[in-house]
């Protein structure tokens, strides 16, 4: 009878035990339901064009997306993330630099293009290549003189990080790292970076008021610039020949090198100007350190040709007081909070 009720104690702590181990290792495993957040569209601005309707947005893929886009396993030294050559500083662009630097210090072709209000963006890079966030977000990681790695080589390296193995968990329900996880969480972090805290948002909201030359400047902007750099976006994101000279070196002939159409010749696509004072240097291939240089471009800078937008053929008139007004106005357009997000910086 004793040894019968020994037994069946041990037998008892056994399981409990099991159990115990079993609920410890399922506590370890467990997966967080990915938080939905919601896209942000500040006041004024239009629908975007991207919804995130392919690639909910949540938290957790967002949080994936900000820790691979600081992360040098991306490349294939290590040593050029994506955020070498988009820094926030910048505004997510390069910062004072003409053309930025990729794998074996290679020196890439174009200047980065800054990486907010992506949302409301049908097309991306300078020559409008791809149509989507998630298939651009693959040329530079794969692009020889950017960062230079393939998806097997990434993964392989991210499958010994036992963190990463819980993100993506978190983030789409298992461990598996795959290409089209890591590029769909790079496209919620980069889609939803949204500015629109400026100066010139706060003019328009009605706290805080332009001083003299930036009220001139913002007139002379509407009259002379905004056909191509609509306000609230400051961009129409349409691709036009500006007259800039071709840099013999580069011989970059915009979105011609894509259609393969003559009349694209020299067309590269028009940027944002929201936080254009912080993110030199400027046009496609970085030519120009200021802001100044870029008006005085419009003004008699222009190198006329088969395929200039009529726009800008003759010059804009600007005498030099009103050239310098239009570069008050534009600094008004830099977000400083943006800048200095922390939700936005380099995950510690």
């Amino acid at each position: 009878m004793q040894k019968s009720f020994v037994t069946i104690s041990i037998l008892f702590i056994s399981i409990i035990t099991i159990s115990y181990f079993a609920g410890s290792c399922r506590k370890e495993t467990k997966t967080l339901l990915p938080a939905t957040i919601p896209q942000v569209v500040p006041d004024g601005f239009p629908a975007p064009v991207y919804q995130f309707r392919d690639n909910p947005l949540t938290e957790q893929g967002f949080q994936l997306g900000r820790k691979l886009f600081y992360d040098g396993r991306l490349s294939l030294d290590g040593g050029f993330p994506c955020a070498s050559c988009h820094q926030q500083v910048a505004g997510f662009g390069t910062f004072e630099h003409d053309r930025s630097h990729g794998y074996n210090h290679s020196h890439t072709l174009r200047n980065a293009p800054v990486l907010f209000n992506l949302a409301w963006q049908k097309e991306f890079h300078w020559d409008g290549a791809f149509t989507s966030l998630y298939d651009e977000a693959q040329q530079p990681i794969t692009g020889h003189i950017e960062m230079a790695e393939t998806f097997p080589g990434i993964i392989a390296k991210l499958e010994t990080d036992n963190t990463y193995k819980k993100m993506f968990r978190n983030s789409f329900g298992d461990e598996t790292i795959t290409q089209d996880r890591i590029l769909k969480a790079l496209t919620q972090f980069t889609g939803y970076m949204t500015s629109a805290n400026s100066k010139y948002d706060r003019v328009k909201k009605g706290t805080d008021s332009f001083t003299d030359a930036q009220e001139r400047g913002y007139q002379l902007f509407k009259t002379n610039c905004a056909s191509c750099h609509p306000e609230p976006l400051f961009s129409d994101y349409k691709f036009y020949n500006i007259g800039l000279p071709v840099n013999t070196d580069l011989n970059d002939f915009g979105k011609m090198l894509v259609t393969g159409n003559a009349n694209d010749s020299l067309k590269f696509k028009v940027p944002t100007l929201r936080n254009v004072n912080i993110s030199s240097n400027y046009m496609h291939d970085g030519r120009f350190n200021t802001l100044l240089q870029c008006v005085q471009h419009y003004v008699n800078g222009v190198q006329n040709g088969p395929t200039v937008d009529p726009r800008v053929a003759n010059g804009i008139l600007l005498n030099d007081d009103e050239q310098r007004d239009v570069v008050a106005f534009l600094r008004t357009l830099t977000d400083s909070t943006f800048i200095t997000d922390d939700r936005y910086s380099k995950p510690q």
